[in-house]
Protein backbone atom coordinates (compact mmCIF):
# COMPACT_ATOMS: atom_id res chain seq x y z
CA UNK A 1 0.00 0.00 0.00
CA UNK A 2 1.48 3.37 -0.71
CA UNK A 3 -0.04 7.00 1.01
CA UNK A 4 -2.15 8.61 -1.04
CA UNK A 5 -3.84 11.65 0.30
CA UNK A 6 -6.22 14.39 -1.25
CA UNK A 7 -5.69 17.78 -0.41
CA UNK A 8 -7.70 19.75 -2.51
CA UNK A 9 -11.04 19.02 -4.54
CA UNK A 10 -12.80 21.13 -7.45
CA UNK A 11 -15.13 18.13 -8.35
CA UNK A 12 -13.68 15.12 -9.99
CA UNK A 13 -10.29 16.83 -10.10
CA UNK A 14 -7.77 16.61 -6.89
CA UNK A 15 -4.58 18.50 -5.80
CA UNK A 16 -3.13 15.77 -3.91
CA UNK A 17 -0.33 13.96 -2.64
CA UNK A 18 1.23 10.27 -3.32
CA UNK A 19 3.89 9.10 -0.58
CA UNK A 20 6.87 7.15 -2.90
CA UNK A 21 10.47 5.77 -2.35
CA UNK A 22 11.66 9.12 -3.72
CA UNK A 23 9.76 11.63 -1.57
CA UNK A 24 6.21 12.86 -1.69
CA UNK A 25 5.04 13.81 -5.05
CA UNK A 26 2.39 16.36 -5.30
CA UNK A 27 -0.55 15.80 -8.29
CA UNK A 28 -1.10 16.18 -10.77
CA UNK A 29 2.31 15.58 -12.37
CA UNK A 30 3.38 13.63 -14.75
CA UNK A 31 7.27 11.09 -14.00
CA UNK A 32 9.31 8.78 -15.06
CA UNK A 33 6.70 5.85 -13.56
CA UNK A 34 8.94 3.35 -14.39
CA UNK A 35 11.48 4.61 -11.92
CA UNK A 36 8.71 4.98 -9.49
CA UNK A 37 6.69 1.68 -10.14
CA UNK A 38 9.31 -0.94 -10.70
CA UNK A 39 6.44 -4.05 -11.21
CA UNK A 40 5.40 -2.05 -14.45
CA UNK A 41 8.56 -3.76 -15.65
CA UNK A 42 6.90 -7.22 -15.57
CA UNK A 43 3.30 -6.17 -17.33
CA UNK A 44 4.55 -5.55 -20.66
CA UNK A 45 2.28 -6.63 -23.20
CA UNK A 46 -0.26 -7.81 -20.56
CA UNK A 47 -2.83 -4.71 -21.68
CA UNK A 48 -6.48 -5.79 -22.32
CA UNK A 49 -8.69 -3.15 -24.21
CA UNK A 50 -10.64 -1.06 -22.29
CA UNK A 51 -13.71 -3.06 -24.71
CA UNK A 52 -12.80 -6.21 -23.90
CA UNK A 53 -15.72 -8.21 -22.66
CA UNK A 54 -15.85 -9.62 -18.76
CA UNK A 55 -14.64 -13.24 -20.12
CA UNK A 56 -11.79 -11.82 -22.22
CA UNK A 57 -10.90 -9.53 -19.25
CA UNK A 58 -10.86 -12.04 -17.03
CA UNK A 59 -8.88 -14.51 -18.61
CA UNK A 60 -5.80 -11.94 -19.56
CA UNK A 61 -6.34 -9.28 -16.92
CA UNK A 62 -2.89 -8.75 -14.47
CA UNK A 63 -3.83 -7.09 -11.66
CA UNK A 64 0.17 -6.92 -10.73
CA UNK A 65 2.03 -7.77 -7.73
CA UNK A 66 2.74 -4.32 -6.38
CA UNK A 67 2.02 -0.08 -7.48
CA UNK A 68 0.33 0.44 -9.04
CA UNK A 69 -2.68 -1.68 -9.27
CA UNK A 70 -4.12 -2.66 -12.80
CA UNK A 71 -8.05 -2.25 -13.22
CA UNK A 72 -10.42 -2.58 -15.89
CA UNK A 73 -14.33 -1.31 -16.28
CA UNK A 74 -15.16 -5.11 -17.06
CA UNK A 75 -14.15 -6.51 -13.79
CA UNK A 76 -14.30 -5.57 -10.59
CA UNK A 77 -11.24 -3.91 -9.16
CA UNK A 78 -9.17 -5.66 -6.51
CA UNK A 79 -8.11 -1.59 -5.27
CA UNK A 80 -7.46 -0.52 -1.75
CA UNK A 81 -7.36 2.90 0.39
CA UNK A 82 -4.09 4.42 0.04
CA UNK A 83 -3.51 2.62 -3.08
CA UNK A 84 -2.32 4.01 -7.68
CA UNK A 85 -4.60 2.73 -9.87
CA UNK A 86 -3.55 1.57 -13.67
CA UNK A 87 -6.03 1.99 -16.15
CA UNK A 88 -4.00 0.50 -19.02
CA UNK A 89 -4.96 2.17 -22.84
CA UNK A 90 -6.99 4.70 -21.53
CA UNK A 91 -5.44 6.91 -24.39
CA UNK A 92 -7.88 5.24 -26.36
CA UNK A 93 -11.04 6.14 -24.61
CA UNK A 94 -10.47 9.84 -25.50
CA UNK A 95 -11.84 9.35 -29.34
CA UNK A 96 -14.76 7.86 -27.52
CA UNK A 97 -16.69 9.86 -25.33
CA UNK A 98 -19.55 7.39 -24.20
CA UNK A 99 -17.36 5.05 -23.62
CA UNK A 100 -15.09 6.90 -22.17
CA UNK A 101 -17.84 8.55 -19.30
CA UNK A 102 -19.45 4.95 -19.13
CA UNK A 103 -16.16 3.57 -18.30
CA UNK A 104 -14.56 6.53 -15.97
CA UNK A 105 -17.68 6.34 -13.85
CA UNK A 106 -18.03 2.88 -13.11
CA UNK A 107 -14.95 2.84 -12.31
CA UNK A 108 -14.59 5.62 -9.79
CA UNK A 109 -18.19 4.38 -8.48
CA UNK A 110 -16.29 0.80 -7.37
CA UNK A 111 -12.44 2.47 -6.69
CA UNK A 112 -12.02 3.80 -3.17
CA UNK A 113 -12.38 7.54 -3.38
CA UNK A 114 -8.36 8.16 -1.78
CA UNK A 115 -6.79 6.10 -4.39
CA UNK A 116 -4.34 7.86 -7.09
CA UNK A 117 -5.23 7.63 -10.51
CA UNK A 118 -2.67 7.43 -13.41
CA UNK A 119 -3.49 7.01 -17.27
CA UNK A 120 -0.34 5.78 -18.81
CA UNK A 121 0.94 6.90 -22.32
CA UNK A 122 -1.84 9.49 -22.57
CA UNK A 123 -1.32 12.46 -21.39
CA UNK A 124 -0.47 15.65 -24.01
CA UNK A 125 -0.23 19.09 -23.36
CA UNK A 126 -3.54 19.09 -25.68
CA UNK A 127 -5.34 16.83 -23.54
CA UNK A 128 -3.85 16.98 -19.77
CA UNK A 129 -7.09 19.30 -19.18
CA UNK A 130 -9.59 16.67 -19.56
CA UNK A 131 -7.47 13.88 -17.75
CA UNK A 132 -7.39 15.93 -15.03
CA UNK A 133 -10.88 17.35 -14.74
CA UNK A 134 -12.20 13.59 -14.96
CA UNK A 135 -10.04 12.59 -11.74
CA UNK A 136 -6.96 11.40 -12.99
CA UNK A 137 -3.94 12.61 -11.06
CA UNK A 138 -0.83 10.73 -12.38
CA UNK A 139 0.69 10.47 -15.70
CA UNK A 140 3.89 9.64 -17.55
CA UNK A 141 6.11 10.94 -20.71
CA UNK A 142 4.97 8.42 -23.14
CA UNK A 143 2.77 10.11 -25.53
CA UNK A 144 4.85 13.34 -25.79
CA UNK A 145 8.00 11.28 -26.40
CA UNK A 146 6.20 9.26 -29.42
CA UNK A 147 5.29 12.65 -30.61
CA UNK A 148 8.54 13.87 -30.12
CA UNK A 149 9.36 10.67 -32.74
CA UNK A 150 7.02 11.66 -34.99
CA UNK A 151 8.28 15.15 -34.68
CA UNK A 152 5.71 16.75 -33.68
CA UNK A 153 5.81 20.02 -31.76
CA UNK A 154 3.64 19.87 -28.81
CA UNK A 155 1.52 22.82 -27.15
CA UNK A 156 -2.22 23.22 -25.13
CA UNK A 157 -3.82 24.12 -28.57
CA UNK A 158 -2.99 21.13 -30.69
CA UNK A 159 0.80 19.62 -31.62
CA UNK A 160 1.96 21.03 -34.94
CA UNK A 161 5.09 20.16 -37.26
CA UNK A 162 8.51 19.99 -35.53
CA UNK A 163 9.55 22.91 -37.72
CA UNK A 164 7.13 24.94 -35.94
CA UNK A 165 9.90 25.28 -33.18
CA UNK A 166 11.46 28.17 -34.93
CA UNK A 167 8.44 30.65 -35.38
CA UNK A 168 9.49 32.09 -31.76
CA UNK A 169 6.12 30.47 -30.41
CA UNK A 170 7.84 29.15 -26.92
CA UNK A 171 10.77 30.23 -25.09
CA UNK A 172 11.31 27.37 -22.93
CA UNK A 173 14.92 26.07 -22.81
CA UNK A 174 13.78 22.98 -25.07
CA UNK A 175 13.15 25.87 -27.60
CA UNK A 176 16.01 27.78 -27.05
CA UNK A 177 18.47 24.60 -27.31
CA UNK A 178 16.35 23.52 -29.94
CA UNK A 179 15.85 20.39 -28.39
CA UNK A 180 11.97 18.69 -29.56
CA UNK A 181 12.20 16.69 -26.84
CA UNK A 182 12.82 18.74 -24.15
CA UNK A 183 10.04 21.28 -25.23
CA UNK A 184 7.98 18.82 -25.75
CA UNK A 185 7.90 17.21 -22.28
CA UNK A 186 8.33 20.84 -20.65
CA UNK A 187 5.06 21.25 -22.30
CA UNK A 188 3.25 19.33 -20.35
CA UNK A 189 4.57 19.88 -17.19
CA UNK A 190 3.56 23.96 -17.41
CA UNK A 191 0.25 22.33 -18.63
CA UNK A 192 -0.21 20.40 -15.62
CA UNK A 193 1.25 23.08 -13.25
CA UNK A 194 -1.23 25.36 -14.58
CA UNK A 195 -4.60 22.96 -14.18
CA UNK A 196 -2.97 22.70 -10.25
CA UNK A 197 -3.66 26.16 -10.27
CA UNK A 198 -7.00 26.31 -11.70
CA UNK A 199 -8.05 23.49 -9.08
CA UNK A 200 -6.23 25.63 -6.51
CA UNK A 201 -8.43 28.14 -7.51
CA UNK A 202 -12.10 26.05 -7.13
CA UNK A 203 -12.09 27.25 -11.25
CA UNK A 204 -11.27 23.82 -13.26
CA UNK A 205 -13.96 24.04 -15.04
CA UNK A 206 -13.97 27.22 -16.54
CA UNK A 207 -10.39 25.89 -17.38
CA UNK A 208 -11.25 22.80 -19.22
CA UNK A 209 -14.19 24.48 -21.12
CA UNK A 210 -11.59 26.99 -22.55
CA UNK A 211 -8.76 24.68 -23.81
CA UNK A 212 -11.78 22.00 -24.82
CA UNK A 213 -13.08 24.46 -27.68
CA UNK A 214 -9.87 23.22 -29.56
CA UNK A 215 -11.26 19.16 -29.23
CA UNK A 216 -14.68 18.17 -30.22
CA UNK A 217 -14.37 15.19 -28.55
CA UNK A 218 -13.18 16.82 -25.21
CA UNK A 219 -16.44 18.96 -25.31
CA UNK A 220 -18.39 15.62 -25.92
CA UNK A 221 -16.87 14.38 -22.51
CA UNK A 222 -17.76 17.21 -20.57
CA UNK A 223 -21.31 17.00 -21.72
CA UNK A 224 -21.71 13.05 -20.59
CA UNK A 225 -20.14 14.05 -17.36
CA UNK A 226 -22.74 16.98 -17.33
CA UNK A 227 -25.67 14.38 -18.20
CA UNK A 228 -24.58 11.72 -15.18
CA UNK A 229 -26.30 14.26 -12.41
CA UNK A 230 -26.22 12.05 -9.32
CA UNK A 231 -22.55 11.02 -10.12
CA UNK A 232 -21.18 14.30 -10.50
CA UNK A 233 -23.26 16.16 -7.91
CA UNK A 234 -21.97 14.13 -5.37
CA UNK A 235 -18.29 15.68 -6.09
CA UNK A 236 -19.28 19.32 -6.89
CA UNK A 237 -18.91 21.87 -3.67
CA UNK A 238 -21.84 22.80 -3.11
CA UNK A 239 -20.48 26.34 -2.33
CA UNK A 240 -17.54 27.94 -3.29
CA UNK A 241 -16.34 31.08 -3.19
CA UNK A 242 -15.13 31.41 -6.89
CA UNK A 243 -16.28 32.96 -9.89
CA UNK A 244 -18.50 30.84 -12.37
CA UNK A 245 -17.86 31.35 -15.47
CA UNK A 246 -20.62 31.01 -17.92
CA UNK A 247 -18.94 31.88 -21.03
CA UNK A 248 -21.05 29.05 -23.04
CA UNK A 249 -24.48 27.12 -23.33
CA UNK A 250 -22.95 24.50 -21.54
CA UNK A 251 -23.24 26.40 -18.19
CA UNK A 252 -26.58 25.25 -17.78
CA UNK A 253 -26.05 22.20 -17.24
CA UNK A 254 -23.32 22.10 -14.92
CA UNK A 255 -24.49 19.87 -11.70
CA UNK A 256 -23.98 23.41 -9.27
CA UNK A 257 -26.04 25.32 -12.14
CA UNK A 258 -28.69 22.36 -11.90
CA UNK A 259 -28.34 21.92 -7.87
CA UNK A 260 -29.34 25.66 -7.45
CA UNK A 261 -32.53 25.61 -10.13
CA UNK A 262 -33.78 22.16 -8.44
CA UNK A 263 -33.23 23.52 -4.75
CA UNK A 264 -35.26 26.61 -5.52
CA UNK A 265 -38.05 24.57 -7.00
CA UNK A 266 -37.88 21.84 -4.20
CA UNK A 267 -36.67 23.44 -1.70
CA UNK A 268 -37.10 27.08 -0.87
CA UNK A 269 -39.65 28.77 0.86
CA UNK A 270 -40.85 32.54 -0.22
CA UNK A 271 -42.09 34.75 1.96
CA UNK A 272 -46.22 35.22 2.27
CA UNK A 273 -46.96 36.94 0.10
CA UNK A 274 -50.12 37.03 -3.22
CA UNK A 275 -47.95 39.23 -5.62
CA UNK A 276 -44.89 38.66 -7.93
CA UNK A 277 -42.34 41.06 -9.14
CA UNK A 278 -40.35 38.98 -11.83
CA UNK A 279 -36.65 41.38 -11.91
CA UNK A 280 -34.12 40.98 -14.43
CA UNK A 281 -30.57 40.47 -13.42
CA UNK A 282 -27.43 43.05 -12.98
CA UNK A 283 -23.71 42.98 -13.57
CA UNK A 284 -22.93 43.28 -10.05
CA UNK A 285 -23.60 40.49 -7.21
CA UNK A 286 -25.52 40.48 -5.12
CA UNK A 287 -27.94 41.99 -7.25
CA UNK A 288 -29.31 44.43 -3.99
CA UNK A 289 -25.54 46.07 -4.41
CA UNK A 290 -25.95 46.83 -7.68
CA UNK A 291 -27.92 50.91 -8.95
CA UNK A 292 -30.09 49.17 -10.83
CA UNK A 293 -31.66 46.98 -8.20
CA UNK A 294 -31.70 49.78 -5.64
CA UNK A 295 -33.91 51.66 -7.75
CA UNK A 296 -36.03 48.51 -8.11
CA UNK A 297 -36.38 48.29 -4.27
CA UNK A 298 -37.43 51.72 -4.22
CA UNK A 299 -40.03 51.65 -6.70
CA UNK A 300 -41.20 48.06 -5.24
CA UNK A 301 -41.18 49.06 -1.25
CA UNK A 302 -41.44 45.56 0.28
CA UNK A 303 -44.79 45.27 -1.77
CA UNK A 304 -44.45 42.21 -3.55
CA UNK A 305 -41.88 38.89 -3.52
CA UNK A 306 -38.91 39.86 -5.45
CA UNK A 307 -37.84 36.74 -8.36
CA UNK A 308 -34.88 37.87 -10.26
CA UNK A 309 -35.09 35.94 -14.02
CA UNK A 310 -31.38 35.33 -15.26
CA UNK A 311 -29.67 32.73 -17.25
CA UNK A 312 -28.07 30.43 -16.77
CA UNK A 313 -29.83 30.11 -13.08
CA UNK A 314 -33.20 30.61 -14.25
CA UNK A 315 -34.95 32.24 -11.11
CA UNK A 316 -33.27 33.81 -8.07
CA UNK A 317 -35.15 34.57 -5.32
CA UNK A 318 -34.49 37.59 -3.43
CA UNK A 319 -33.90 36.04 -0.27
CA UNK A 320 -30.77 33.77 -1.52
CA UNK A 321 -29.24 36.00 -4.15
CA UNK A 322 -26.16 36.05 -1.90
CA UNK A 323 -25.57 32.13 -2.04
CA UNK A 324 -23.34 30.12 -4.37
CA UNK A 325 -23.96 30.50 -7.44
CA UNK A 326 -26.52 33.20 -7.16
CA UNK A 327 -23.84 36.16 -6.43
CA UNK A 328 -20.85 34.44 -7.87
CA UNK A 329 -21.96 33.42 -11.60
CA UNK A 330 -20.03 35.97 -14.41
CA UNK A 331 -21.86 35.98 -18.11
CA UNK A 332 -21.41 37.88 -21.58
CA UNK A 333 -24.34 40.65 -22.24
CA UNK A 334 -25.49 40.64 -25.13
CA UNK A 335 -29.23 41.43 -24.96
CA UNK A 336 -29.64 37.74 -26.97
CA UNK A 337 -30.99 34.27 -25.55
CA UNK A 338 -30.88 31.49 -27.24
CA UNK A 339 -34.11 29.03 -27.87
CA UNK A 340 -32.05 26.68 -24.61
CA UNK A 341 -31.95 29.55 -22.43
CA UNK A 342 -35.73 30.62 -22.95
CA UNK A 343 -36.98 27.09 -22.67
CA UNK A 344 -34.94 26.25 -19.31
CA UNK A 345 -35.42 29.81 -17.52
CA UNK A 346 -39.24 29.51 -18.62
CA UNK A 347 -39.87 25.65 -17.05
CA UNK A 348 -38.10 26.92 -14.32
CA UNK A 349 -40.50 30.02 -13.64
CA UNK A 350 -43.12 28.38 -14.16
CA UNK A 351 -42.52 25.55 -12.16
CA UNK A 352 -41.65 28.18 -9.02
CA UNK A 353 -45.09 29.54 -9.41
CA UNK A 354 -46.84 26.63 -9.94
CA UNK A 355 -45.88 25.29 -7.09
CA UNK A 356 -45.95 29.08 -5.57
CA UNK A 357 -49.52 30.49 -6.64
CA UNK A 358 -49.93 34.40 -6.66
CA UNK A 359 -52.82 36.63 -7.03
CA UNK A 360 -51.04 38.90 -9.46
CA UNK A 361 -47.42 38.75 -11.19
CA UNK A 362 -45.80 41.44 -12.83
CA UNK A 363 -43.29 40.91 -15.16
CA UNK A 364 -40.93 44.36 -15.09
CA UNK A 365 -38.32 42.61 -17.88
CA UNK A 366 -37.37 43.38 -21.28
CA UNK A 367 -35.33 41.53 -23.99
CA UNK A 368 -34.99 37.58 -23.89
CA UNK A 369 -35.79 37.84 -20.01
CA UNK A 370 -39.42 38.97 -21.11
CA UNK A 371 -39.63 36.21 -23.69
CA UNK A 372 -38.95 33.63 -20.94
CA UNK A 373 -41.82 34.85 -18.95
CA UNK A 374 -44.31 35.15 -21.74
CA UNK A 375 -43.20 31.22 -22.32
CA UNK A 376 -43.84 30.54 -18.89
CA UNK A 377 -47.00 32.36 -18.77
CA UNK A 378 -48.20 30.24 -20.99
CA UNK A 379 -47.13 27.16 -19.65
CA UNK A 380 -48.92 27.79 -16.23
CA UNK A 381 -51.43 29.61 -17.83
CA UNK A 382 -51.46 32.48 -15.87
CA UNK A 383 -51.69 36.16 -16.82
CA UNK A 384 -48.60 38.29 -16.43
CA UNK A 385 -49.12 42.15 -16.29
CA UNK A 386 -45.72 44.42 -17.69
CA UNK A 387 -44.27 47.64 -16.86
CA UNK A 388 -40.83 47.06 -17.57
CA UNK A 389 -40.76 48.71 -21.37
CA UNK A 390 -37.61 49.18 -23.20
CA UNK A 391 -35.05 50.15 -20.07
CA UNK A 392 -36.82 48.52 -16.81
CA UNK A 393 -34.31 50.45 -14.80
CA UNK A 394 -36.12 54.04 -16.43
CA UNK A 395 -37.69 56.83 -14.17
CA UNK A 396 -41.13 56.06 -16.49
CA UNK A 397 -40.83 52.09 -16.01
CA UNK A 398 -40.22 52.39 -12.09
CA UNK A 399 -43.52 54.85 -12.22
CA UNK A 400 -45.80 52.08 -13.58
CA UNK A 401 -44.34 49.65 -11.09
CA UNK A 402 -44.74 51.15 -8.26
CA UNK A 403 -48.01 52.21 -9.61
CA UNK A 404 -49.20 48.54 -10.34
CA UNK A 405 -48.21 47.95 -6.92
CA UNK A 406 -50.30 50.92 -5.09
CA UNK A 407 -52.52 49.36 -2.15
CA UNK A 408 -50.69 46.11 -2.20
CA UNK A 409 -49.63 45.29 1.35
CA UNK A 410 -45.78 45.08 2.46
CA UNK A 411 -44.48 41.33 2.43
CA UNK A 412 -42.51 40.27 5.61
CA UNK A 413 -39.13 39.13 3.88
CA UNK A 414 -37.24 36.69 5.53
CA UNK A 415 -33.88 36.06 4.26
CA UNK A 416 -33.02 33.49 7.25
CA UNK A 417 -36.16 31.05 6.52
CA UNK A 418 -35.20 31.25 2.80
CA UNK A 419 -31.49 30.78 3.25
CA UNK A 420 -32.26 27.81 5.73
CA UNK A 421 -34.88 26.29 3.73
CA UNK A 422 -32.59 26.22 0.95
CA UNK A 423 -29.77 25.25 2.49
CA UNK A 424 -31.27 22.55 4.52
CA UNK A 425 -34.56 21.54 3.57
CA UNK A 426 -36.11 22.73 6.63
CA UNK A 427 -39.11 25.30 7.57
CA UNK A 428 -37.55 27.20 10.57
CA UNK A 429 -40.20 29.61 12.46
CA UNK A 430 -38.03 32.52 12.81
CA UNK A 431 -40.96 34.76 14.72
CA UNK A 432 -38.71 36.28 17.40
CA UNK A 433 -35.17 35.98 15.84
CA UNK A 434 -33.10 39.78 15.72
CA UNK A 435 -31.61 39.99 12.36
CA UNK A 436 -28.48 42.62 12.33
CA UNK A 437 -26.66 43.59 9.46
CA UNK A 438 -22.74 45.09 9.00
CA UNK A 439 -21.86 45.17 5.66
CA UNK A 440 -22.13 42.04 4.22
CA UNK A 441 -21.91 40.54 7.70
CA UNK A 442 -25.08 38.99 9.20
CA UNK A 443 -26.14 37.88 12.74
CA UNK A 444 -29.23 36.37 14.18
CA UNK A 445 -29.79 35.96 17.49
CA UNK A 446 -32.90 35.19 20.15
CA UNK A 447 -32.90 37.06 23.08
CA UNK A 448 -29.09 37.09 23.81
CA UNK A 449 -28.34 33.60 22.15
CA UNK A 450 -26.41 33.73 18.86
CA UNK A 451 -28.44 31.04 15.82
CA UNK A 452 -26.90 31.54 13.12
CA UNK A 453 -24.01 34.30 10.82
CA UNK A 454 -23.75 34.66 7.68
CA UNK A 455 -20.48 33.59 5.41
CA UNK A 456 -20.35 36.61 3.09
CA UNK A 457 -17.88 34.59 0.59
CA UNK A 458 -20.72 31.33 0.19
CA UNK A 459 -23.71 33.03 1.39
CA UNK A 460 -24.75 29.87 3.78
CA UNK A 461 -25.68 30.31 7.53
CA UNK A 462 -23.48 28.93 9.62
CA UNK A 463 -26.06 27.67 13.01
CA UNK A 464 -24.34 28.03 16.24
CA UNK A 465 -25.23 24.96 18.83
CA UNK A 466 -28.08 26.51 19.51
CA UNK A 467 -29.01 27.05 16.17
CA UNK A 468 -28.57 23.49 15.22
CA UNK A 469 -31.20 22.85 17.66
CA UNK A 470 -34.03 24.30 14.99
CA UNK A 471 -32.31 21.82 12.68
CA UNK A 472 -33.58 19.16 13.93
CA UNK A 473 -32.50 16.46 11.48
CA UNK A 474 -30.01 15.57 8.91
CA UNK A 475 -26.66 17.49 7.94
CA UNK A 476 -25.20 15.33 10.95
CA UNK A 477 -21.38 13.63 11.06
CA UNK A 478 -21.50 10.50 13.48
CA UNK A 479 -17.65 10.07 14.56
CA UNK A 480 -16.30 6.80 16.84
CA UNK A 481 -15.44 7.73 20.55
CA UNK A 482 -12.80 10.25 21.01
CA UNK A 483 -12.59 13.63 21.90
CA UNK A 484 -12.43 16.46 19.22
CA UNK A 485 -9.60 18.75 19.44
CA UNK A 486 -8.94 19.97 15.58
CA UNK A 487 -10.62 18.88 12.67
CA UNK A 488 -12.04 15.56 11.97
CA UNK A 489 -10.24 13.20 9.97
CA UNK A 490 -12.01 10.27 7.88
CA UNK A 491 -11.13 6.95 9.57
CA UNK A 492 -12.61 9.12 12.41
CA UNK A 493 -16.09 9.36 10.79
CA UNK A 494 -18.89 6.28 11.67
CA UNK A 495 -21.55 7.66 9.48
CA UNK A 496 -22.56 10.80 7.54
CA UNK A 497 -26.19 11.73 6.27
CA UNK A 498 -26.01 11.22 2.52
CA UNK A 499 -27.04 14.48 1.94
CA UNK A 500 -24.27 16.21 3.08
CA UNK A 501 -21.56 17.66 -0.17
CA UNK A 502 -18.53 19.42 0.43
CA UNK A 503 -18.56 22.78 1.91
CA UNK A 504 -22.29 21.66 4.06
CA UNK A 505 -22.56 22.91 7.06
CA UNK A 506 -22.35 20.24 9.35
CA UNK A 507 -23.10 19.02 12.93
CA UNK A 508 -20.55 16.41 14.68
CA UNK A 509 -21.70 14.69 16.92
CA UNK A 510 -19.90 11.66 19.21
CA UNK A 511 -20.05 9.93 22.41
CA UNK A 512 -17.24 12.58 23.65
CA UNK A 513 -17.84 15.50 21.28
CA UNK A 514 -20.12 17.77 19.80
CA UNK A 515 -18.81 19.90 17.15
CA UNK A 516 -19.67 22.45 14.20
CA UNK A 517 -17.96 22.54 11.05
CA UNK A 518 -18.09 22.92 7.43
CA UNK A 519 -17.63 19.61 5.25
CA UNK A 520 -14.31 19.13 3.34
CA UNK A 521 -15.64 16.20 1.44
CA UNK A 522 -19.00 14.40 0.13
CA UNK A 523 -20.75 11.87 2.71
CA UNK A 524 -19.78 8.99 0.47
CA UNK A 525 -15.94 10.18 0.99
CA UNK A 526 -16.30 10.85 4.30
CA UNK A 527 -17.48 6.96 5.08
CA UNK A 528 -14.99 4.95 2.63
CA UNK A 529 -12.14 6.99 2.80
CA UNK A 530 -8.86 5.84 5.05
CA UNK A 531 -7.24 9.29 5.37
CA UNK A 532 -7.85 12.95 4.93
CA UNK A 533 -9.81 15.79 6.54
CA UNK A 534 -13.67 14.83 6.74
CA UNK A 535 -14.55 17.83 8.78
CA UNK A 536 -13.03 21.33 9.13
CA UNK A 537 -14.01 21.90 12.69
CA UNK A 538 -14.78 25.63 13.77
CA UNK A 539 -16.13 24.55 17.04
CA UNK A 540 -16.28 22.09 19.82
CA UNK A 541 -18.85 22.40 22.55
CA UNK A 542 -17.12 22.12 26.09
CA UNK A 543 -19.16 20.60 28.66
Amino acid sequence: MTGYEVIRRDGLARLSVLATPHGPLHLPAAVDTRDLFPDLANRELSNVPLTAPEDFARQYHLRGKGQPVTIHPAIEPDASSGDCIIVPGWHTALSNPRGYVEWLVRLKEAVPPDTAWYAPGTALPSNAHILCYSGFDLFDYTAVDLKTAQGRFCLPEGDFPGKVMDEGICSCPGCRESDLLQHNRFALERELALIRQFIALHQVREFVESRSRMTAEHVAIIRHLDSRNRFMEERIPVVRDARLGAMSGDALFRPEVRRFAARVLDRYLPPPGDVAVLLPCSARKPYSLSQSHRRFAGAVAGRAVELIVTSPLGLVPREIERIYPAAHYDIPVTGYWDREELSITASALAGFLSRHPCRRIIAHLDGGALQAAAMAADICEKEFECTGGDRPASDGALKRLSEALEGERVVRHDIVRGTLSYQFGVDVDTRGMAVRWKNLDLLVRKGKNPLFSLDPGTGLLRPTFEGWKLIPEGYRVIIDDFPVRGDILAPGVISADPRILEGDEVLVEGPQALATGRAAMPAFEMEASSRGIAVRVRKVLKE
